[in-house]
């Protein structure tokens, strides 16, 4: 197992790992044990978050801050995480209890994104900065040249659509949550006063509140 490890993390992040334990714990679910990837995760976050901001700042000389700020929000959620970790084949590794898999972990977004933050701390810890930050730039290459432009959060969007047409500010309310603790839904509803409103799903109460707002936008046909 641990060989079988080995080789995939040498692969997958260009850097032969010096303990395998840092990894192995980022890959380990809290229904697995309590010594899991939750640390690392917080760890990993920030360190994307620094070589996201580097690496764009780099990128984009004539961006002014609101836009950078936008690129790199919509390039660290959880969601983008989970399909990084799906990409480079974290699912198989992921270490978790027998129930929270059959619930079926191994593919949650929340699950994967904080794995995928993780692993990323857990890299940082074993080699330095450097490996981290050429691992950030080759997973997210394709991502980050995607979009010409800085991309406009739907919550900013609508905010600001509804500024201009006289309408009153969104108010975001959640109106179910189901799901187990590690894979949770929210369901989250956006109105503009008694103009219109929207509903939407999401693993996250923040992604159902973006779905709600690109959801009530599209209703307004903004």
């Amino acid at each position: 197992m641990s060989d079988t490890l080995a080789a995939w993390l040498g692969e997958t992040f260009d850097h032969q790992p010096n303990d395998l334990a840092g990894f192995a714990r980022a890959l380990t679910h809290g229904s697995q044990a309590a010594d899991n990837y939750e640390r690392l995760e917080f760890l990993g976050d920030r360190v994307l978050g620094l070589a996201m901001a580097e690496w764009l700042y780099e990128l984009f000389p004539d961006e002014p801050e609101g836009g950078l700020s936008k690129r790199l929000n919509a390039l660290v959620t959880g969601a983008v995480c989970a399909d990084v970790a799906r990409g480079i084949g974290v699912q198989p590794h992921l270490r978790l209890g027998k129930q929270a898999r059959d619930d079926g972990a191994s593919d949650s977004d929340n699950v994967l994104g904080d794995v995928m933050e993780a692993l990323i701390g857990a890299l940082y810890l074993d080699g330095g900065y450097a490996p981290a930050q050429a691992f950030v730039r080759s997973a997210w290459r394709d991502r980050v040249h995607a979009a010409a432009r800085a991309p406009q959060h739907p919550k900013s969007a609508l905010q600001e659509w509804a500024a201009a047409h006289n309408r009153k500010t969104p108010h975001y309310e959640v109106t179910d949550r189901s799901g187990p603790q590690h894979a949770p839904r929210f369901t989250v509803r956006v109105s503009l006063g008694g103009f219109a409103e929207a509903e939407a799903t999401g693993t996250s109460k923040q992604e159902a509140e973006t779905a709600a707002a690109a959801a009530l936008l599209a209703q307004v046909g903004a």
